[in-house]
């Protein structure tokens, strides 16, 4: 059965852009609230959506400083190529 893929969002687009510069390809929900502006509420939905099609992953990391155990998103081969993508047709579209 063939299933249309959705259109990204604007928001889940600056997910993807911000999380594609990020030079140790980790990213954590506080810093991507810092260069997206979006607020948690909003975020964290967009991650765990991400999650389900394949285009992030998240683990939980511990901390040793005592700090709460903090979740940490990377990008999927997948959803590199997918933010990859979607950065070309930006630039594309600002030229």
């Amino acid at each position: 059965m063939y299933m249309k893929q959705r259109r990204h969002s604007s928001t889940t687009i600056a997910v993807l852009i911000a999380m594609l510069d990020q030079p140790a390809d980790e990213s954590y929900g506080y810093g991507l609230t810092a260069r997206t502006g979006l607020v948690s509420g909003s975020l964290y939905p967009i991650l765990a959506r991400l999650e389900e099609r394949g285009l992030v992953t998240g683990e939980w990391q511990n901390s040793h400083t005592g700090r709460p155990p903090r979740r940490i998103y990377k990008l999927t081969p997948v959803g590199r190529a997918e933010a990859e993508r979607i950065q070309s047709e930006l630039e594309l579209v600002k030229s």
